[in-house]
């Protein structure tokens, strides 16, 4: 591997992500040879009015979201809770979340971070 600086990402769309309504567009900022492994995602995920990521289990690893932009419904393992910019969720193996654009006005952008076990 070879240090470098570049300003050209893999970005994909997902439609339905993980039951989700709409779409979520997924900006990767390391590919899986610079996760080694080590990490399942490193990635700046959008999440457009009207849309949402839907409820899913994390086996295996835990997930980050850093909130950047937009506000939403955040599910919690089962508890809803509104979430905006600074706020930082954190999911345990073993435990499920969700986000929520439905009633946005604004696209949710955040940095999302997988580790795993």
């Amino acid at each position: 591997m070879k240090n470098y600086v570049t300003d050209t990402f893999t970005v994909e769309k997902k439609v339905h992500a993980a039951g989700g309504k709409g779409h979520i567009i997924v900006k990767h900022y390391l590919g899986k040879e610079e996760l080694n492994g080590k990490c399942g995602l490193f990635a700046e995920v959008t999440i457009p009015v009207g849309c949402s990521l839907g409820v899913h289990e994390h086996t295996g690893n835990s997930e980050t979201y850093c909130i950047l932009k937009g506000h939403g419904i955040y599910n919690d393992n089962g508890t809803e809770r509104e979430i905006g910019p600074g706020d930082l969720t954190f999911t345990p193996n073993g435990f499920k979340h969700g986000l929520d654009n439905t009633n946005g006005s604004e696209d949710i952008v955040f940095a999302a971070l997988i580790i795993n076990d």
